[in-house]
């Protein structure tokens, strides 16, 4: 495939209007991986399976990428900043501090910006994480997803129920704004086991714990080769006790699958789901600007080789590790800002409509008025907000906004 960029029109809609533009953040992809595991379609693939990997060279190869996107959001202030894959504790310190360098460089970042990077209990070293902690990390996700060993092996994680507890202990050493991801409706996973989990989390005390139901999602080996998982009534039991547990242990249910103690919520994701702007880098990463009269997308090469050979070529182009990038439709940007906003359990101001999406939030009044008759949100002037229906039936409640449904 050529490097030349895909632009997609607007097939004659008519241009927004944004009075402002959203907050900003910055997505860091890092694309390696110890171990590829059999539910995850993430771009990321196996270290042992790149025999020309060099951390050296795409470090490099993302600083130059972040240097080409400016001209999409020179001046703006970066709210936050996310390293994911991927596995990016898999790199050295002085590798995300070279990347951190670079960012506090080339963009102005907002004063106690939250900075997060994905790590994987098997790759925790006690020096290692106090060096990202003094790079500028000061926010660690920590991808547990069971303290069972039964349940890791089912999931094929490469690390222990040993170096789950381990790297909660590292990382309570360092750093205090900690999120633990969890999953649940695991194979062969009782509701008792679920709980177990969840409950194990909540003894750490870390500031936000997140709970994802697993998925079969297409182009997996678990989706190839499904594994035997708990039935639909014992996956709801499951999330019904989950969500008690964390309540219980004072954590507000903020977003489907986010709880957090009350002021750590995640402004990295909460400005994704209030469709706020970000600027993805490193291979497959994608990218939502808004410009005063247009939405784009943006989404990098792929596959890490090709992605390295585009940002340290010679190519003419101002733009060489963009694979594709178009302008979001007017009916696709209403659809895209509800499909985000609903995920949160507050609701949103009806005004936050309008401020991102450019349009009235009359366009989608009959859309409202469906959901509302259906009993899947609750509106008034002011604010807008699923109920607990609709959280449980997000799905059939996203589908009332479908562009294809309403078209």
């Amino acid at each position: 495939m050529n490097s030349v960029i895909s632009q997609i029109p607007l097939s004659g809609a008519a241009a927004l209007g944004l009075k402002s533009l959203p907050p900003l953040s910055v997505y860091i992809h890092i694309p390696w991986c110890l171990k590829k595991c059999p539910y995850c379609d993430f771009n990321s693939h196996e270290l042992r399976k790149e025999h020309s990997f060099s951390e050296e060279a795409y470090v490099n190869a993302v600083i130059r990428d972040l240097e080409s996107a400016l001209p999409h959001i020179w001046g703006r202030q970066v709210t936050s900043v996310f390293f994911g894959g991927g596995t990016p504790s898999l790199f050295g310190a002085g590798s995300i501090d070279k990347i951190l360098a670079a960012v506090r460089t080339l963009l102005p970042l907002e004063p106690m910006v939250e900075i997060t990077l994905e790590a994987n209990p098997g790759t925790f070293e006690m020096q290692k994480f106090a060096d990202f902690h003094s790079a500028g990390i000061n926010r660690l996700s920590i991808g547990i997803q069971s303290f069972n060993s039964q349940y890791l092996h089912a999931l094929g994680r490469v690390h222990s129920d040993d170096e789950a507890y381990r790297a909660v202990d590292i990382a309570q050493k360092t750093f205090d704004n900690i999120n633990l991801d969890l999953m649940y409706a695991l194979p062969g996973q009782t509701v008792e086991d679920a709980c177990r989990d969840v409950a194990t989390a909540c003894s750490f005390g870390v500031a936000h714990l997140s709970a994802y139901h697993l998925t079969l999602e297409p182009n997996t080996l678990f989706h190839r080769f499904p594994p035997v998982l708990p039935t639909d009534e014992q996956t709801a039991d499951m999330q019904d006790q989950i969500e008690r547990i964390l309540r219980e242990h004072q954590y507000l249910h903020y977003e489907t699958s986010a709880f957090a103690h009350r002021g750590r919520e995640s402004h990295h994701n909460r400005n994704y789901w209030l469709f706020g702007d970000y600027l993805g880098i490193g291979a497959g990463a994608h990218s939502k600007i808004s410009f005063k009269d247009k939405i784009i997308r943006q989404m990098r090469f792929k596959q890490p080789k090709t992605y390295l050979e585009k940002a340290t070529g010679s190519s003419i182009s101002a733009a060489p590790t963009i694979q594709t990038q178009f302008e979001l439709k007017r009916v696709d940007c209403s659809f895209e800002f509800m499909m985000n906003a609903l995920r949160l359990t507050g609701g949103f101001e009806s005004a936050l409509f309008e401020d991102r999406t450019g349009m009235p939030i009359t366009v989608i009044l009959p859309q409202l008025k469906e959901a509302e008759q259906r009993g899947l949100i609750e509106r008034d002037y002011r604010r807008i907000t699923p109920t607990l229906m609709g959280r449980r039936f997000l799905n059939d409640l996203l589908q009332i906004f479908l562009p294809e449904i309403r078209n």
